[in-house]
């Protein structure tokens, strides 16, 4: 999974909360609110977004429209499934995690882990992608 920049997570916020396609100026827009931003830089970052894989887009008229290829959820999922591939001890690594997350937290991965379990998935090998 390709690192994203700064701006380039602020536009992948706006199509993850929006979930449905956008322009570059609806982004431009409600990126404007923040801070002064030029219609080019948006839809540079948008195209680099494209050729990374994150955004799907779309002509629309005479101009394209974008949308996120998978949830944040699924994102950030990706994301520390590619941290935990650099790791020789998965297992040490994911007791470490889980380890500095608050109480709360943990209560949630449980709850996770529990749903998981009654619906008879079995486990991936560590090394295994799907």
């Amino acid at each position: 999974m390709k690192q994203m920049g700064q701006l380039e997570a602020a536009v992948m916020h706006r199509l993850w909360d929006w979930d449905r396609p956008a322009s570059v100026r609806e982004v431009v827009d409600d990126l404007q609110r923040e801070r002064k931003i030029a219609y080019t830089t948006v839809m540079t970052v948008l195209d680099n977004l494209h050729r990374k894989g994150l955004v799907h887009r779309q002509k629309q008229g005479r101009a394209y429209v974008y949308t996120a290829v998978m949830s944040q959820e699924d994102h950030t999922a990706s994301m520390l499934e590619d941290v935990l591939a650099q790791t020789a001890d998965r297992g040490a690594a994911l007791l470490n995690f889980v380890e500095q997350l608050s109480s709360e937290e943990q209560v949630q991965v449980r709850t996770a882990l529990a749903k998981f379990s009654k619906r008879g998935n079995q486990s991936r090998d560590p090394g295994e992608k799907e």
